[in-house]
């Protein structure tokens, strides 16, 4: 898709893997424990990116590339790791129906993030989209 919106395609992809994910990883980590699942995780998107990359020809030597790019793309790993072991903590101790709404309250705190750090500016459309899916979070999240 080279349209405009090309990338709604791979978003609603991502939604799709990402749901699939939740519902593997709750069977998969039954009687394991969550951060040895998390490691095992980590290892096959390893090896599958890496002969991914290498077989598409995208290969280049990652040492040049800038120290900043570095820097941001080593704390995105950071990131990454420090979420997929609590997901996968909470996957382990929660309904996956549950768990997997709450983590995407992610989607208000990017929407912030971006409005404080990259000067996005969403439209008050896009804020009513962001507040509902924040309310609809804080509803799961609560306890009768």
């Amino acid at each position: 898709m080279a349209t405009q919106n090309g990338w709604l395609y791979w978003a609603m992809l991502s939604a799709v893997f990402a749901a699939l994910t939740a519902i593997f990883a709750k069977i998969g980590i039954q009687g394991v424990d969550s951060d040895l699942a998390t490691l095992i995780r980590t290892l096959v998107v390893m090896i599958v990116l890496g002969l991914f990359v290498a077989y598409a020809g995208k290969w280049s030597n990652p040492l040049r590339l800038p120290a900043r790019t570095w820097l941001f793309l080593v704390l995105s790993a950071l990131a990454t790791g420090a979420s997929w072991v609590c997901y996968f903590r909470a996957l382990q101790l929660g309904p996956a129906s549950k768990v997997a709404p709450v983590d995407k309250f992610s989607l208000v705190l990017v929407a912030l993030f971006a409005f404080a750090f990259l000067g996005e500016r969403p439209s008050p459309r896009d804020w009513s989209g962001i507040a509902l899916i924040a309310a609809g979070v804080l509803l799961l999240a609560w306890r009768r």
